[in-house]
């Protein structure tokens, strides 16, 4: 429909989602049952309502006919960026104290420069904070139950910390925090700053 309106060239299209995925959220739709050897979340721990990537870190595609060069980039970028970086796409100037926590990414969103944010928060839908720095994700520990019976999702809860490396280990399937404490530190004593 852009295309045939002729508004391809003018027209910015995000495709985006809220969060990970969730198979069995109390619908009677047969999702579990015929997901057969279907893995919604690919490789990544968790799904809705989790700390782990599985439930925060989601698909975001975008396109801008005659902007946009096709491509994949792996930079760190945060839906809540959207909002500086449209601000700056139309030249607006964000009211003060509006999104503190986003940043102008729009070089990003072109694909003119791949420098990424420096750190992401990320807050799961169990309350749970993560935290992504460079190959770095801690996960602040907490109370609660590990696994959502309802929805058979891990969700990150563990008294004690998580840290994982991200490019060794996307899957958070092994936490180095004991063997990383000053990092655990750094990350944590950053979480509580920001």
């Amino acid at each position: 429909t852009i295309d045939e309106l002729n508004l391809s060239r003018r027209t910015l299209i995000i495709v985006t989602s809220d969060n990970g995925p969730v198979v069995d959220d109390g619908y009677q739709d047969q999702a579990v049952e015929l997901l057969g050897d279907h893995k919604p979340a690919g490789s990544l721990r968790g799904g809705k309502y989790s700390a782990f990537d599985g439930g925060t870190r989601v698909m975001f595609i975008v396109a801008w006919k005659g902007k946009i060069k096709p491509g994949v980039s792996d930079a760190l970028f945060s839906q809540i960026d959207m909002m500086a970086s449209f601000a700056a796409l139309t030249g607006q100037k964000m009211p003060a104290g509006a999104g503190p926590d986003s940043f102008d990414n729009l070089h990003l969103l072109l694909g003119k420069s791949k420098k990424d944010r420096i750190w992401l928060i990320e807050h799961a839908l169990n309350g749970r904070l993560s935290l992504i720095k460079g190959d770095w994700k801690h996960i602040e520990p907490g109370p609660g139950t590990k696994i959502l019976k309802e929805t058979n999702i891990e969700t990150g809860n563990d008294p004690e910390p998580q840290l994982y490396n991200l490019r060794q280990d996307i899957g958070e399937k092994n936490n180095v925090a004991q063997e990383n404490p000053s990092t655990v530190k750094e990350l944590t004593d950053l979480l509580h700053r920001i």
